[in-house]
């Protein structure tokens, strides 16, 4: 296996657990609205439907981007169904890691959690889906950006999916407290949304060069974070949901793993 297949499976996977963890937040805000008999069928539901909806997603835009003929011309340069598919991503990955920044920075706290108002089965299960269905889109147009081969694509979803069932309170736990390192990954966002709307345009920026601009970020990042260590608290991010439910996670992780 080659050492550049090794490097964005691990990246990859590192990058996607980070930005997963507010999914699983998100089942346990949800499920919490059953009965307590019911939530724990609920949130696996909403486990399983992550999974399931990231490889089918994947499995739809991998299709896609075997369209290699042109579909029109526009000013002389053509675009395939493959080039859209790239287009349409990486605008997609920097509006909503731009948005996310502003957010955390100046945004509603708990906005999305005030809205969640479920008192059905039926009904925690349709929003879960929904809340599913965003995640999964950032997921795989993050892992279309990062590489290029679809088997690695898979199994760093299929990974990320089972880090989000057995460590997501760790992780959780860790975001929280270096919150950098959340702000960080949206900026990768940043750089992978540029290299989609480059390669779409049909200009392919070598994944060699994003590899190295993330990873002597992340050391810079990491530097820091040891030589600060102690020197006082980090600042408070805003979140989508309300302060406190990020705490449901521990249920969700405990009890799925019963």
């Amino acid at each position: 296996m080659e050492f550049e297949v090794i490097v964005s499976l691990l990246t990859l996977v590192a990058l996607e657990a980070v930005l997963g963890i507010d999914n699983v937040i998100f089942i346990s805000i949800i499920a919490a609205k059953l009965p307590a008999d019911q939530q724990k069928k609920a949130r696996q539901y909403g486990l399983i439907l992550a999974g399931v909806l990231r490889i089918g997603l994947l499995l739809i835009i991998s299709l896609i981007m075997k369209l290699d003929k042109d579909l029109f011309v526009v000013f002389g340069e053509g675009f395939s169904g493959k080039e859209l598919v790239l287009l349409a991503g990486g605008l997609f990955l920097l509006y909503k890691s731009s948005t996310e920044i502003y957010h955390k920075m100046e945004g509603e706290q708990g906005d999305q959690s005030n809205q969640i108002k479920a008192s059905s089965f039926g009904q925690v299960i349709t929003q879960i889906l929904i809340m599913d269905m965003v995640f999964s889109v950032d997921s795989i147009i993050t892992a279309i950006g990062m590489v290029k081969e679809v088997w690695v694509m898979y199994v760093a979803v299929i990974v990320t999916v089972i880090l989000m069932l057995l460590a997501a309170e760790k992780i959780s736990d860790f975001v929280n407290r270096h919150p950098a390192f959340k702000m960080l990954a949206l900026s990768f966002l940043l750089l992978i949304g540029f290299s989609l709307v480059s390669e779409g345009f049909g200009l392919e920026i070598p994944k060699g060069y994003i590899y190295f601009s993330m990873a002597f970020s992340l050391l810079v990042d990491v530097f820091q974070m040891r030589m600060n260590k102690g020197r006082g608290q980090p600042v408070t991010t805003r979140e989508h949901y309300r302060p406190g439910e990020e705490q449901l996670i521990k249920d969700t992780v405990h009890k799925a793993q019963l």
